[in-house]
């Protein structure tokens, strides 16, 4: 239980450690966002400079900007002063980590960072500190305290950095305009891409998988015809070839019990009428909304006619990695 207590404890420094930051923000992280934005804008980028355990958040803030379609690098400080400078411009925008703001690898680069003409936007607890005053715009994330228990390891400090960096992102996302399509195009692999790129059409069953009747064939057709499909549900069809209603083996195991006569009768005197559909051109990510919104186990997939084209079975979807 000691353990456990201690866990939590720091999980509520930390939490206080974030409402305190959240409290801090002003005007000078619109300027961030506005600098930002405008650099990029000109075809320049963000480039994240910091030491030791704040270069190691710098990389994960660098690599959710650049995810987000903000570009971004990461500069080593040490680096840097040894020929790595040359990987920024002029019209660039650092953005330099450093809690103390004293940090003297940080603070050795600023007179070469002068050099170029660039916005600097200091993330540090130091208000006064050397790069507070050499910087353009300063973002406090001074915390009240470390969650290490000698109030020495960088704990809540990174941590305020880190949630800064994503607030720095998730704000220039909104200001660049950046779309749900720009994020699949820059993800397309895994998961993320999967769902966001790929089209109901590209994961349905079609074809002979795609059990499809007229709504006038008996019951006990209908079953062979889903049979032949290894499909647990049909698409029943009017005249027209219209999507009129589903017929799902759940349908057939309910009505068997009141109707002896089930077998005999048409599909369309048993079917459920105006079944949930996804057009053929949705985001596959669309379809796996609807089975989550919806107790279905399959999902009739429809053309712009309203014809059903093919269908998108529950059980697939693990398989397809969209999940």
């Amino acid at each position: 239980m000691r353990i456990l207590t201690q866990a939590r404890e720091v999980f509520h420094i930390q939490i206080a450690a974030l409402k305190a930051v959240r409290a801090q923000l002003d005007e000078s992280f619109q300027r961030t966002v506005e600098i930002s934005a405008e650099a990029l804008r000109q075809r320049g980028k963000i480039v994240v400079i910091g030491i030791g355990k704040s270069g190691n958040i710098g990389a994960k803030i660098a690599a959710t900007l650049t995810s987000t379609g903000s570009t971004a690098v990461l500069l080593n400080s040490v680096d840097a002063l040894h020929g790595d400078l040359g990987i920024l411009n002029d019209g660039d925008v650092v953005l330099a980590l450093s809690y103390s703001g004293e940090s003297e690898e940080l603070i050795g680069l600023l007179p070469a960072l002068k050099r170029f003409s660039v916005k600097i936007v200091a993330l540090t607890g130091g208000l006064k500190s050397t790069l507070a005053r050499h910087s353009d715009a300063v973002l406090n994330v001074k915390v009240p305290k470390e969650a290490c228990p000698f109030n020495l390891a960088p704990t809540s400090s990174t941590t305020a950095m880190l949630v800064m960096g994503d607030a720095i992102a998730m704000a220039l996302l909104q200001a660049r305009g950046f779309k749900q399509s720009d994020f699949a195009r820059n993800h397309p692999s895994g998961a993320i891409g999967r769902a966001l790129l790929m089209r109901v059409g590209d994961i349905m069953r079609a074809g002979e998988r795609n059990a499809v009747a007229r709504e006038t064939l008996a019951v006990k057709e209908a079953l062979l015809v889903m049979t032949r499909a290894k499909s647990g549900s049909l698409a029943v069809v009017n005249p027209h070839g219209k999507l009129a209603g589903v017929f799902t083996d759940g349908d057939f195991r309910r009505h068997m019990a009141a109707d002896e006569n089930l077998l005999a009768r048409p599909l369309k005197t048993v079917m459920t009428p105006k079944p949930i559909t996804v057009r053929d051109t949705a985001l596959a990510v669309e379809a796996l909304k609807i089975f989550n919104e919806r107790n279905i186990d399959d999902l009739i997939v429809v053309n712009a006619k309203n014809e059903p084209v093919g269908l998108v079975d529950s059980q697939d979807l693990p398989k397809l990695k969209i999940v």
